[in-house]
Parts: C-alpha cells; sequence; structure tokens
C-alpha cells in the first residue's frame, strides 16, 4: 500500500478536524483571531528595504513623503555653531580686562618702592639718607627678589636710589602709569614679550629717565601676562545665533535617497531610519501584547456566549455570521485608516455591525461586538480616544434603535439616530478638547449613520438566506396576512386561518410572559396548520353543515390523514420558501401526540388489539420554548372552543389540564420550559381566553340593532 504524500495528509487531517462539530467554533474562533491579528500587526511589521552598510543598491529607494532630516540638520547646526566659537575667540571685542591683575601688579609696585625707599636697613635704623641706602644696593636688591619675586640686580636699585632724590613722587607716578597703562589695556595671548619690549623702549626715550630703563624692563618682564577674559556668555550667543541660522535639511517626497547601484553608506542609513523605510528586524515583544489584546476583546462577546447563549456556539451559520461581521467591518476600518485624509476613520461602519448583530442574532451581544470593534478602531487610530468615544456611542445608538423595528423603513429612522448621537458626541468632544478639526468633520458622523442603515437595509436579506436566519423585520413581513399562503389559508380554510390567529394570539401572550420571543412564537402559530390547506374539510373547524367525512371511513385512516397535514405543511413551507425557524412550529406543533378520537374509536371497534403508536404524530418533539407555546395554545384553544358553555373557571381548569396531561406525556421533555414557566403560561392563556370567550347578554329578537346601539332617532 503506497504512503500518502506529506501534504496530503495534513489537508485530510484538517478536513477531518473541521468535520467534528466541537472545533468548529475554535476553528471559526482562531480565523477571527487571525483576521483581527493580522489587521492590527500590519503597523508593527517592519516595512521598507533591508540594506547594510558596503551592499550594492538592488533597487532604487525613493522618499515616501517630505519630511526633515534631523541628524543632517543637526550636524550642519553643530558645525556652524564651532565655527562662530572660532570667530568669536578672535574678536577682540568679546574680551574682558582681568582687573585683579592691574590691582595686584599696583600693590607689588607699591610694596617695591615701600622696600626700596622706606623698609628699615637694619634694627637699630629705622630709616637712613639716600646716600647710605645705595650703599646697600645690593642687600635692598636681594629683599626684591626674595619678597617680590622680581629679577633685579644691585645696580637697578642704585640707579633708582640715585634717580629718586628729591623727585621720588615722580618717578613713582611715571613707573606706575607705564608699567600700569598696558595691563589695564589688556595683554592678548602672545603678546607679552612685544609688550615688554615696548614698555623698555618707551622708558628709554624718558630724557630724564632713561637710565631706569633696565629697571622698567625687569618689572614688565614680571608684570606683564595676559589678562584678557573671554566673555563665555557673547560667545555662546553667537554659537546659538550661528545654529539657529542654518536652514532645515528637508528631504522632498520622491527624491531619490539611492539609485540602483549605488554602495550604500553609514549616511544613507541614517536617512532610510529616519524615513521609517529601514526593515530591522520585528517587535516580537509588541507582537505578543498584540495577540494578548486580541484575545482579551475576544473574550468579551464569547465568555458570553458560552454562559448564556451557548446555541449560537453550536449553529455553525450563526457563528460564521458574527464573525464575517467582525472581520468584515474590521477590515473596513484598516482601510479607512490607510487613507490619507485622517478624518476618514470616523466612517467607520460599527454601527453597521450593532445594527446587523442585533438584526439576525442578539442586542446584548451587538453591544459587546460593537464595544471591542470601537477599540479596534481606536488602536488603529493611533490610540486615539475620540475615534472610540465617537463610534462606540453611534454602535450603542444602533443596536437600541433596531431592537423592535416593525418594519424595514424603521432602520433608516435608525440611520439619522446613529448620526445624531454622534454628531452630538463629536461635538461636545471638540468642545471639551478645544479640536475644531473634530466639530468641523462632526458631518461625518449623519454620513456615517445614513450609510449604516442603507447598507444593512440592502444586505440584510442575503444575510438571511446566506446563513439560514430569520431576522424581526422578515417575521414581521411574514405576519401579513397578504403572504400568498396565508392568503390561500383565509380563502380556502377560514375556520383554520381563524383557529390560527387565535393561537398566535395565545402564543405571543405566553412567550412574552416567560421572557420568549413573542414575535416568533405568533408567527409560526400562524403558520404551524397551512398542511390543512390540502384536504381542509377533513379538520372540523372547516366543516359547515354539519357534514363530517370522517363518519364515512375507518379511523385508522382518518388518523392517517389529520396526522398527515403536518408533512403536508412541510411541503407548503417548503414550495413558499418559509425559513426553517417557521418549519419547526409545522414539525413540532404536534409532538409525538396521540390522536385520542380515533384512537379510542379504533379500540372501541378493534378491542385491545390496536397498536397506539399507528395513532401518534410523527414528531418530533417541541425543541425550544416557543415551539412548546405554539404546541399547548393550539390543543388548548381547540379544547375551549369545544366547551358548550363557558366560564373562568372552566377555562383555567381545562388549561391546566391540558398543560399536565402534556407534561405527563413527555411532550414537554425536549424544550427548556420549567415549571415556573408553565404557571406563567397557564396564567397567559386564561387570561386571553377568558376575553375571547367571555359571556355575552342574549338581546330578544324584536329589539333592534338601532336600540342596542343607542341610535333611535
Amino acid at each position: 500500500m503506497s504512503k500518502k504524500p506529506f501534504w496530503t495528509a495534513v489537508i485530510d487531517r484538517i478536513k477531518a478536524l473541521s468535520g467534528q462539530r466541537s472545533l468548529r467554533p475554535w476553528i471559526i474562533g482562531a480565523v477571527v483571531f487571525l483576521g483581527l491579528f493580522g489587521l492590527l500587526m500590519v503597523d508593527l511589521l517592519p516595512s521598507g528595504v533591508d540594506l547594510r552598510v558596503g551592499q550594492v543598491s538592488p533597487v532604487d529607494v525613493m522618499a515616501p513623503t517630505t519630511q526633515v532630516y534631523e541628524a543632517e540638520t543637526q550636524r550642519r547646526r553643530e558645525a556652524a555653531g564651532r565655527s562662530a566659537v572660532r570667530e568669536a575667540s578672535e574678536d577682540a571685542a568679546n574680551y574682558d580686562v582681568d582687573s585683579a591683575t592691574v590691582a595686584e601688579a599696583e600693590e607689588d609696585m607699591e610694596k617695591l618702592f615701600e622696600m626700596v625707599f622706606d623698609k628699615p636697613l637694619d634694627d637699630t635704623v629705622p630709616g637712613t639718607s639716600m646716600e647710605e641706602r645705595r650703599e646697600y644696593a645690593p642687600e635692598i636688591a636681594q629683599w626684591v627678589r626674595t619678597g617680590l619675586d622680581i629679577q633685579v640686580q644691585s645696580e637697578h636699585i642704585d640707579i633708582l636710589l640715585a634717580s629718586a632724590a628729591d623727585r621720588r613722587q615722580e618717578l613713582e607716578h611715571w613707573m606706575k602709569s607705564l608699567l600700569l597703562g598696558p595691563l589695564e589695556d589688556g595683554i592678548a595671548s602672545g603678546e607679552a614679550q612685544e609688550a615688554v619690549e615696548d614698555i623698555g623702549a618707551q622708558a628709554a626715550e624718558n630724557v630724564e629717565f632713561s637710565r631706569l630703563a633696565p629697571l622698567v624692563v625687569a618689572l614688565a618682564d614680571a608684570f606683564f601676562e595676559p589678562n584678557l577674559v573671554l566673555d563665555l556668555e557673547a560667545v555662546e550667543e553667537a554659537r546659538q545665533q550661528a545654529k539657529n541660522a542654518v536652514e532645515p535639511v528637508t528631504i522632498v517626497e520622491g527624491e531619490a535617497i539611492l539609485r540602483k547601484g549605488d554602495v550604500v553608506r553609514r549616511n544613507h542609513l541614517e536617512l532610510l531610519s529616519e524615513l521609517g523605510i529601514r526593515r530591522d528586524g520585528a517587535d516580537y515583544p509588541a507582537l505578543v501584547g498584540l495577540a494578548g489584546f486580541v484575545l482579551a476583546l475576544m473574550a468579551l462577546p464569547g465568555v458570553y456566549l458560552y454562559q448564556y447563549r451557548r446555541s449560537i456556539l453550536l449553529q455553525d451559520g450563526l457563528l460564521g455570521l458574527l464573525a464575517l461581521v467582525v472581520l468584515t467591518v474590521a477590515a473596513v476600518t484598516k482601510v479607512l485608516d490607510l487613507v490619507q485624509w485622517q478624518a476618514a476613520i470616523f466612517l467607520s461602519p460599527i454601527a453597521l455591525a450593532g445594527m446587523l448583530t442585533t438584526l439576525l442574532l442578539e442586542a446584548r451581544l451587538a453591544l459587546m461586538i460593537v464595544t471591542s470593534l470601537s477599540i479596534v478602531a481606536a488602536v488603529l487610530a493611533g490610540f486615539d480616544f475620540a475615534v472610540g468615544a465617537v463610534l462606540l456611542a453611534g454602535g450603542v445608538a444602533g443596536v437600541y434603535t433596531v431592537s423592535h423595528v416593525s418594519q424595514r423603513g424603521d432602520l433608516m429612522r435608525a440611520g439619522f439616530i446613529v448620526g445624531a448621537v454622534q454628531f452630538t458626541v463629536m461635538i461636545f468632544l471638540a468642545l471639551m478638547t478645544s479640536d475644531l478639526s473634530l466639530a468641523g468633520h462632526s458631518y461625518l458622523a449623519w454620513v456615517n449613520g445614513v450609510l449604516s442603515s442603507v447598507i444593512a437595509i440592502g444586505f440584510l436579506p442575503y444575510l438571511e438566506s446566506l446563513f439560514g436566519i430569520t431576522s424581526a423585520i422578515r417575521l414581521l413581513e411574514l405576519s401579513n396576512p397578504n403572504q400568498p399562503v396565508l392568503r390561500r389559508l383565509l380563502m380556502e380554510t377560514p375556520g383554520t386561518y381563524h383557529h390560527s390567529i387565535i393561537v398566535g394570539n395565545l402564543a405571543e401572550a405566553a412567550a412574552d410572559a416567560i421572557g420568549a420571543d413573542g414575535l416568533l412564537a405568533r408567527v409560526g402559530a400562524t403558520y404551524h396548520d397551512i398542511g390543512k390547506l390540502k384536504r381542509p374539510y377533513f379538520f372540523g373547524e372547516n366543516q359547515v353543515g354539519g357534514h363530517n367525512p370522517h363518519d364515512r371511513i375507518a379511523a385508522s385512516l382518518s388518523t392517517l390523514i389529520i396526522t398527515s397535514h403536518v408533512k403536508d405543511g412541510l411541503e407548503l413551507a417548503k414550495e413558499y420558501r418559509l425559513p426553517r425557524v417557521v418549519r419547526q412550529f409545522i414539525s413540532q406543533h404536534h409532538g409525538t401526540d396521540l390522536v385520542k378520537f380515533f384512537y379510542h374509536r379504533a379500540r372501541e371497534q378493534g378491542g385491545d388489539s390496536v397498536d397506539e403508536k399507528r395513532f401518534r404524530y410523527s414528531g418530533p418533539k417541541p425543541q425550544t420554548k416557543e415551539t412548546a407555546i405554539v404546541s399547548l395554545a393550539d390543543a388548548v384553544e381547540a379544547a375551549v372552543r369545544s366547551l358548550s358553555k363557558t366560564s373562568p373557571g372552566k377555562i383555567e381548569g381545562l388549561v391546566h389540564k391540558i398543560i399536565k396531561d402534556r407534561l405527563h406525556d413527555g411532550q414537554l421533555d425536549e424544550c427548556e420550559l420549567t415549571f415556573k414557566d408553565l404557571d406563567y403560561i397557564a396564567h397567559a392563556f386564561t387570561n386571553v381566553l377568558v376575553g375571547i370567550f367571555h359571556a355575552r347578554v342574549e338581546y330578544p329578537d324584536n329589539i333592534k340593532r338601532e336600540d342596542i346601539e343607542g341610535k333611535r332617532s
């Protein structure tokens, strides 16, 4: 035996798993998860080109948008700033004289003159004449060298003492002005020696004190040092002005970044990164977070379905419809997010999702769906709270406005309500955030609402047909007496028609009393006996003149005719394309009940050998609350109509007896009715029937109609 190829085996395994009913909800859930994850993951995926330094570019790379090249702009500004600092450092206007050097030099000169002229020569002689101090010139020179670190010679001191005879003040003033002047003007770096030579030349040119030129040079050499300090604030201001003067480097949309065949340099990769077109690996932590986020969104409706509406999980059509609505609306929202016009996201059809889910499935589930989709829209819009709030308000409004529609025209009204709600929310948010653009785009709320209702009206029939779902609107259309099969029922079997109408009233009242679908029960009751159209006069409500064809045929044949109205009804339902949810009322309204009248007649004729199974309906038993209610209402209405005299007490007793008999016969075993529900149903049946079969006053024959109505002139 040949072994199957690997991929063939995998495909066969997938088909086998998908065929298992318990796995189908998980498969559909996985499809929804992957769809939402894929739509949201687009923003997290690496995009652009994957290049390396030194690689030859295989393609032309163009700038996708116009934007500033920040890195190059910063480099140019830094270069301009450095150049401005150099220029400012070379500008003398940016330097200030260090006054401390001037004060220090002046202080040292005063100490010099004090040492030369005023310091005692020894402890016993406080002072001497100039001639005597000249003899101590070497000692005085040593004092100056030691105390002031000025390299003077004894002959310099001797000349100073000789020149200062009777002219000390003049000499001191001349030397201070000569030596302190350059310091006060400022000596730049590298100019100290030149200043010393210049001062020496000036001293030599002085006729009176030219002999002191060597001393002046020695003092200048000690005092002169660069004392110009750079003004850092001025330099920094010049640097900032130079940087601000540099225009930003702009990359224009469509500009070539790399040409095919160019060698990739480091600056190319830098520019590609700034433009966001360099691919450099996926953000795996973000992807994990996204997966958890999508699972959390799906858990909201998923847990609700599992806890309260497990029937939807078990029906592939309903679950598939829900998945289709969610993925389609999410995909449209993503497309709108990709549009260059930022406000386009406000056209997201989340209100449409709420309307369709409410009409085809359930309102509470729809609320959860619009909540999850609104969060998705907000995330796609860059975590924009305003987008999420507006779309959520519109979605909730759509759910509530279509919860009790009576005709398709109500959907248009719902669209305007959705638009009004979204418009109001956008205006309020604009006032709260002072965002004028939000107010300017508020007209999109009306467009969204109207489009949602129009699309819902257009797609609703197709979705109903495709997924085998009957909406409330479809049920209302089926309840119209002008439906072809109902017109036939009225014209050909008037008794059955009126019986069905009364059963519908009973069923609707009972269904509303226990929280079931009253509209579905009423419509199902209206069609439950359409099989009687095939042989109308074999049923008592359609017989006139007291003629009963069953009197001339065997009980077994009568039973066959009576029970065949279920099969005949299903054939007519198929012919008139009635939805499955209505056909189940036809097939289940008698369950496996016993046709008691003909069974007892057969026993009278054949004794105990009569097989009871031959006198029972083929079923199935009622599977839902609504079909069970119609089954009970059908039996109750027929029984009460057969009473010769009615009273509230008799009606109530008969209702309870029939419900009890059906319960004991096991006809209610497969539906979800509780004993409490049965009490409510009996009470609702009694109230309706008492109103229908109430006692009437018998008027004498000789009283005219005008007298009864009080209209005699």
